[in-house]
């Protein structure tokens, strides 16, 4: 309950300053790009870069979460294999030490 108010009131202080930022910087922005020019207003360059670096962050945490599951479904074998070899060294018997 306590997570939901604190992320319900990020969003809200995000949305404010998003608001804010967009009535006190009403200008424009030139981007050179490789392929062309392009004027946007500074909040939506703003909104863009955030946007793109958001998604570099998602794409990069995926990439991360996927490594992290691979190796734990290695582990997982090889601790599965090893069981099963102490098990069956168990049931064989003890050898006299004469």
């Amino acid at each position: 309950m306590l997570r939901k108010i604190g992320i319900s009131l990020v969003v809200v202080v995000i949305f404010v300053a998003m608001i804010l930022f967009t009535r006190i910087n009403p200008g424009t922005v030139t981007v050179d790009l490789a392929y062309g020019v392009v004027e946007p207003s500074i909040p939506m360059a703003f909104a863009v870069t955030f946007i793109a670096g958001w998604l570099f962050g998602l794409l990069c945490t995926v990439w991360f979460i996927t490594r992290l599951l691979n190796d734990r479904r290695k582990l997982r074998k090889a601790l599965s294999d090893r069981e099963s070899e102490v098990s069956s060294l168990r049931s064989l018997p003890i050898a006299d030490a004469d």
